[in-house]
């Protein structure tokens, strides 16, 4: 799967790194510090917000393979990163889980991709990590909640049809959308993992207007392709929230949840 778009990758960067639950990060570097040597795959990787998040918390001698289907997003990777010697770049279709280049690998890592995958995706990575004894931190999963200090009466129906839009196909079969943590945590819990789930919202507010508005103006096309309100309904609220985000005490969350799954 491709198609997003580095520019909305690198505005959100910023509120991802802000949102990642501290805790499980903490975890997840003792875990690697114990190992020596040890090794990240981060799949799905974008343009390496994962790896520029994490890096500097991690053990010094932590070496990392950065892996997504797009070209053009790995190659931005690539140039962002530079000629570190500690990151390697592989391109690789998720869908083929099987072909994962697994080989030395201690943790696998992943940002804001889960809920867009299907129960059986995440089941396929479960007994593939589990057959290995790898471990997994699946971080920013959208959680189902959005809300706004600034109520409008459609807010409510209108992050309903988002979520039922999340479960539609996004290349990985029907997505999961606000469900992929619990499946996660059901999957490795099963394998016999120690699984620990953390918040991450992000929370917006004036300082993050750019944020607000490319979110707002990319949520008009999945709520109206639900059919289900008139499209000047849709625009109304779009009108109503936009124009909110600049007025004394406007703020806006939007849920996510991040899980660390390690072998015991």
């Amino acid at each position: 799967m491709s198609g997003f778009d580095k520019d909305w990758l690198a505005l959100r960067e910023p509120a991802d790194r802000a949102a990642r639950h501290d805790g499980l990060v903490a975890d997840l570097a003792r875990h690697l510090a114990g190992m020596g040597n040890a090794r990240i795959l981060d799949i799905g990787c974008g343009t390496g917000s994962t790896w520029r998040s994490l890096k500097d918390r991690m053990p010094g001698e932590v070496g990392w393979t950065l892996l997504d289907h797009d070209p053009g997003l790995l190659e931005e990777a690539e140039r962002r990163i530079g000629q570190d010697s500690e990151v390697a770049f592989r391109r690789h279709d998720l869908n083929d889980i099987d072909g994962l280049p697994l080989e030395g690998v201690d943790v696998v890592t992943a940002s804001a991709l889960f809920d867009l995958c299907s129960e059986r995706f995440c089941e396929a990575v479960a007994d593939r990590l589990a057959s290995a004894r790898i471990g997994l931190y699946a971080a920013l999963n959208y959680d189902g909640i959005m809300d706004w200090s600034l109520p409008h009466p459609l807010d409510e129906r209108m992050v309903d049809l988002f979520n039922r839009h999340q479960r539609t196909d996004k290349g990985f079969g029907p997505a999961l959308g606000p469900d992929a943590t619990s499946c996660l945590a059901r999957q490795f819990a099963a394998r016999g993992y120690d699984v620990r789930i953390g918040n991450s919202p992000w929370r917006m507010d004036a300082s993050s207007t750019a944020l607000q508005v490319e979110l707002l103006n990319g949520l008009r096309r999945p709520l109206l392709e639900m059919s289900e309100l008139w499209e000047k309904e849709v625009d109304d609220w779009l009108e109503y929230r936009l124009a909110a985000i600049g007025q004394p005490g406007s703020s806006c969350r939007v849920g996510h949840t991040d899980l660390l799954a390690l072998p015991v």
